[in-house]
C-alpha cells in the first residue's frame, strides 16, 4: 500500500483565485456586490474542487487493488457543517484566513452561515457520520447509504415553553457539497403481487412504483489523503407531472405523483402513531435499502462474475433495524432475479451482512404488522416466513419466531440474517445476550461481539476546541489527531501549575464565548465563573431529563431557604428535541422550560441558579456547549443506553461526568479513575429487583423530603402560574408507574451533585480531574471502533498507510 503523493498546500492566493473564479463564473457576481451567501458558496466550491481528487483516487485505488468495500446503511447521517470540516482536514485554515481577509469577508462569518445538514436526530446518525470520517481517515472503501431528506426532523422552536415542530429548510439554498448522479437511479416497488416468474422462480410485480435517484457528498479523512463518499437517495416519480389532468383543471392532482413520491424523502421519522405514518415509515425503509443493495450488487458485477463472491468482497452494515428489510430484500435480489439458489442466496446475504444494534428497550426493535408488510412488500413476506421456518426447522427448541403472532419482528430478523451482530458497549453487549436476544445468543452463541462506540477527534477537539487542541498540541505534538490514545501523555503534566493555569484558562474562555452567545441568543446572561452543567441529547423518559430538572427545582428552594449558605453557582443547560408524537417527553420539556422561566426570574437566586434551553439542538450547537461544559450529565437509569457518544465528547473536552453504570458510562469510569468521576444510582441488576417493588415510586418520595417538596411545588402549579393541571401528567407518571426510577434515584443523585458542588469550589483540583479526563479518554476514538468493526466483523483491509496504533502496539 502506498500513500496518495503528497501535493503542495494551496496558498492564501490561490485560494483567493479559486474563490473569485466561482464567484464570477459559478455565481454571477463580483466581488462588489456579493453577499455572505455568495462567498459562503464559493469558498465551499473553491474547498471542494480540492477534495475531488482525493476522491477520485480513492475510486481508481479500490477499483484498481480490488480491496473489500464497506456499505454503511443508516437511516440518519448527522454531518453536521461541512466546510470547517473539509477546512481542517485539507490543513487549509491559514490559507482561508488569509483567502477571505484579502477579499474583505470574515472566514467565521462565511463559516457560520452554512446550514446543519438536516438529516439526523441524535447519536445514531452523528455515529454514523464519525465512522465515515474514520473510514476515510483510514483509508477503507466506503459508502454511507442514506436518505436525502428535504425536510429531515424538524426546526424546534418553543412557543411559552412547548415544543413546536416546523420543517427544516436546510436545501431551501442548493448544497454545496453534493453531486448528483442522475445515472444512478433505481425504480423501487411496492405493494402488487407475486407471480410465477421464469424458470418457476417467483416474480414480484409491484403496484406502484418510484425512483430512487442518487446524491453523493464526498467525506474527506484528516489530511486529505482519502475520501469516501455518502450517498443519499431522493425519492422522485416515474412521471413528475400529468399534462391531460392538468389541462382538464385538476391541477393538484396533475402533481400529485411527484407530491407522494417526494413523500418519502421529505421528513426523517415521520409520526408513526397512525397506519398512514407506519406505512411510510416502512416505505422509507425499503425505499433506502432497496436502492443501496441495487446499487451495491451493480458495483459488485461490475467487476466480478460470480455472486457467492460477494462475502469476500462486499461487507454490509446495518445501523439498527431500520434498514432489516435488507436480509430479505438481497436473497431476493439474488435468488429472484438473478437465479442463485435460495438456501445459497439465504446463506450468502447472511454472510455479508452485519447488525448493530443500539436498544436494550423492546418497544424500540420495530416490529411491522403481517397485514403491512404483506400488502406493502408481498414478496419479502414470503421470504421472511421462509428464512423463519427453516431457522425453527434448524433450531426447534427457538422459544420465539420471527412471524407467526401477527408481527413481524425486525430486530429478531436482523439477527438471524446476520453472521456478526454487535453491540454498542461492553455493558450493552453483556445485556443484550442477556435480555432482547438471549433466546438466539443461545442458539448462535458466537454471533454477538462487542465494539464500543467512539467519535471522531478531528471533529470533537481539533475542530470543535481550537484552544483546547492548541494547548495539547504545544504539550505532545499533533499526532494525537491520527491517534488520539497519545492523549495519554498529557497525564505526565497534569501536575504542572502552568500546563493547568493553561488548561482552565482554555475550558473559560469557551465558556466566555458560551455566555456571549446565550445572552444574543436566548436573551440570559449567565456568569462564565458558574459551574456550566450540561444534559444535551434527544428527549426521552430513560434519559431523564426529569430526574435533572426535579433536582433543579429541589436545589432552587433549598437556596432560597438559605441563599448565603456558600452555594456553588450553577448553569443548568438543557438540549435535545422529543418525537412529535412523544407526549411525555414534550411535557418534560414543557416542565423544563418552565421552570427556567420562574428560576432565572427569582431576584433571591438569579446569581446562584441559572437553567437555559436553547431551542433547536444539532451538531453546530453541540460544538458551542460541549467545549465549554464543566459537566457531563449522563443519568439515564442503568440498563437503557446502550452507549452513548455525547460522554466521550464531553469527557475528551474535559468535562467530568456525572453518571450512572449505564452504556459506555462503564468504560469511561474504568479509564478516567472511579475519583474523576461522580458516580450515582442502582446498577441495571439493581434496578430490575426495585422495579419488582409495586409502590417504589412512593416508597422513594416518602423517604425523601426534598424531592416530596420539589414535586408538591409543581402539583401546586409554582412553575405554571397557579395551573395545577399543566404539569399533572408529568407527576402523575413520576408518583405511580415512574418505569424509569426517577424517584428512586433522586436522592443519589442529590448526595452526588452536593459532591460535585464541593470539587467545584476546589478549582485547581477540579482542572487537574478535568484534564485527567481528557487524556484518560484518547480510547474512545471513532477510529479504534472502526478498525475493531475490521478485524471482528467485516474482514476489511486499509488502502493507504494510515497510522495504526492496534498494529504499531501489537509489532
Amino acid at each position: 500500500m502506498t500513500a496518495r503523493a503528497e501535493t503542495p498546500a494551496p496558498t492564501a492566493a490561490d485560494l483567493k483565485a479559486d474563490i473569485e473564479r466561482h464567484l464570477v463564473y459559478g455565481l454571477g457576481k463580483d466581488v462588489r456586490h456579493a453577499t455572505l451567501w455568495d462567498w459562503r458558496m464559493a469558498l465551499s466550491y473553491a474547498v471542494r474542487d480540492r477534495i475531488v481528487d482525493p476522491w477520485i483516487g480513492a475510486t481508481r485505488k479500490a477499483y484498481a487493488e480490488r480491496g473489500k468495500r464497506v456499505y454503511y446503511l443508516s437511516m440518519e447521517f448527522l454531518i453536521g457543517r461541512l466546510l470547517e470540516d473539509a477546512i481542517q482536514n485539507l490543513g487549509l485554515g491559514e490559507a482561508a484566513q488569509g483567502a477571505m481577509a484579502a477579499l474583505g469577508a470574515d472566514l467565521d462569518q462565511v463559516m457560520a452561515d452554512e446550514p446543519d445538514a438536516a438529516l439526523g436526530n441524535g447519536g445514531l446518525g452523528r455515529l454514523a457520520a464519525c465512522f465515515l470520517e474514520s473510514l476515510s481517515t483510514i483509508g477503507v472503501p466506503a459508502h454511507g447509504y442514506g436518505i436525502r431528506y428535504e425536510h429531515g426532523l424538524f426546526r424546534q422552536s418553543f412557543d411559552d415553553g412547548r415544543q413546536v415542530e416546523e420543517p427544516e429548510d436546510w436545501l431551501r439554498q442548493p448544497h454545496a457539497w453534493e453531486f448528483e448522479r442522475p445515472e444512478a437511479a433505481y425504480r423501487i416497488g411496492f405493494g402488487g403481487a407475486v407471480v410465477p416468474g421464469e424458470g418457476g422462480r417467483p416474480a414480484w410485480v409491484p403496484a406502484e412504483h418510484v425512483i430512487a435517484s442518487a446524491h453523493d457528498t464526498p467525506i474527506l479523512g484528516w489530511r486529505g489523503r482519502w475520501a469516501n463518499t455518502l450517498r443519499l437517495w431522493e425519492a422522485k416519480p416515474l412521471r413528475a407531472f400529468d399534462l391531460a389532468r392538468f389541462n382538464a383543471g385538476e391541477y393538484a392532482a396533475a402533481a400529485e405523483p411527484e407530491a407522494l413520491a417526494r413523500t418519502i424523502s421529505r421528513v426523517l421519522y415521520p409520526d408513526d402513531t397512525t397506519d398512514k405514518g407506519r406505512e411510510l415509515r416502512l416505505k422509507q425503509e425499503f425505499f433506502f435499502t432497496a436502492a443501496s443493495l441495487a446499487d451495491i450488487v451493480r458495483r459488485f458485477e461490475s467487476e466480478y462474475d460470480d455472486l457467492r463472491d460477494l462475502p469476500r468482497k462486499v461487507a454490509i452494515q446495518l445501523n439498527d433495524t431500520h434498514p432489516a428489510i435488507a436480509g430479505p430484500e438481497l436473497v431476493r435480489l439474488l435468488s429472484d432475479e438473478r437465479g442463485m439458489d435460495f438456501d445459497t442466496a439465504v446463506e450468502t446475504a447472511r454472510a455479508t451482512l452485519s447488525y448493530t444494534n443500539h436498544t436494550l428497550l423492546p418497544e424500540a426493535l420495530e416490529t411491522w404488522s403481517e397485514d403491512l408488510m404483506g400488502r406493502l412488500l408481498p414478496r419479502h413476506l414470503e421470504i421472511i416466513e421462509r428464512i423463519d421456518a427453516a431457522h425453527a426447522a434448524e433450531h426447534p427448541d427457538r422459544k420465539a419466531r420471527i412471524t407467526g403472532d401477527g408481527q413481524v419482528h425486525m430486530g429478531d430478523l436482523s439477527f438471524v440474517m446476520a453472521h456478526r451482530v454487535n453491540g454498542v458497549s461492553a455493558l450493552h453487549t453483556d445485556l443484550m445476550k442477556q435480555t432482547v436476544f438471549a433466546d438466539l445468543h443461545r442458539l448462535h452463541p458466537d454471533r454477538i461481539v462487542n465494539e464500543t462506540n467512539g467519535v471522531t477527534p478531528r471533529r470533537w477537539v481539533w475542530s470543535a476546541n481550537p484552544r483546547l487542541s492548541q494547548l495539547v498540541t504545544e504539550r505532545i505534538g499533533d499526532g494525537w489527531v491520527d491517534d488520539l490514545e497519545r492523549l495519554s501523555d498529557l497525564e505526565s503534566h497534569v501536575d504542572d501549575p502552568a500546563f493547568l493555569d493553561a488548561f482552565a484558562a482554555a475550558k473559560r474562555a469557551n465558556k466566555a464565548d458560551l455566555a456571549e452567545w446565550l445572552n444574543r441568543a436566548e436573551g440570559v446572561r449567565v456568569d462564565p465563573d458558574a459551574m456550566f452543567d450540561v444534559q444535551i441529547k434527544r428527549i426521552h423518559e430513560y434519559k431523564r431529563q426529569h430526574l435533572n430538572i426535579l433536582e433543579a427545582i429541589a436545589l432552587w428552594q433549598e437556596m432560597r431557604d438559605a441563599p448565603n449558605a456558600g452555594w456553588t453557582p450553577r448553569v443548568k443547560i438543557f438540549g435535545g428535541k422529543a418525537a412529535p408524537g412523544y407526549v411525555m417527553a414534550k411535557q418534560i420539556i414543557h416542565l423544563i422550560n418552565d421552570v427556567a422561566a420562574v428560576v432565572n426570574a427569582d431576584p433571591v437566586t438569579r446569581d446562584l441558579l441559572r437553567i437555559v434551553y436553547p431551542a433547536n439542538y444539532n451538531v453546530t450547537l453541540a460544538e458551542r456547549l460541549i467545549p465549554a461544559a464543566d459537566l457531563s450529565q449522563q443519568i439515564s437509569t442503568a440498563g437503557k443506553e446502550a452507549s452513548g457518544t455525547g460522554n466521550m465528547k464531553f469527557a475528551l473536552n474535559g468535562a467530568p461526568t456525572i453518571g450512572t453504570l449505564d452504556g459506555a458510562n462503564v468504560e469511561i469510569r474504568e479509564r478516567v479513575g472511579a475519583e474523576n468521576f461522580f458516580l450515582f444510582g442502582m446498577t441495571a441488576p439493581e434496578v430490575l429487583e426495585r422495579r419488582k417493588v409495586t409502590d417504589h415510586a412512593a416508597q422513594a418520595i416518602a423517604a425523601d423530603p426534598r424531592l416530596a417538596r420539589a414535586l408538591a411545588a409543581i402539583e401546586e402549579g409554582t412553575f405554571s402560574g397557579g395551573d395545577t393541571a399543566q404539569h399533572a401528567a408529568v407527576v402523575e407518571n413520576l408518583r405511580g408507574h415512574d418505569w424509569f426510577l426517577v424517584c428512586s434515584d433522586f436522592a443519589s443523585y442529590w448526595e452526588k451533585s452536593r459532591e460535585v458542588d464541593a470539587a467545584f469550589a476546589d478549582r485547581a483540583a477540579w482542572t487537574r480531574m478535568a484534564a485527567l479526563n481528557t487524556a484518560r479518554s484518547g480510547w474512545f476514538s471513532s477510529d479504534r471502533t472502526i478498525r475493531g468493526y475490521m478485524a471482528d466483523v467485516w474482514g476489511a483491509e486499509p488502502l493507504i498507510d494510515a497510522p495504526d496504533p492496534l498494529r504499531a502496539a501489537a509489532e
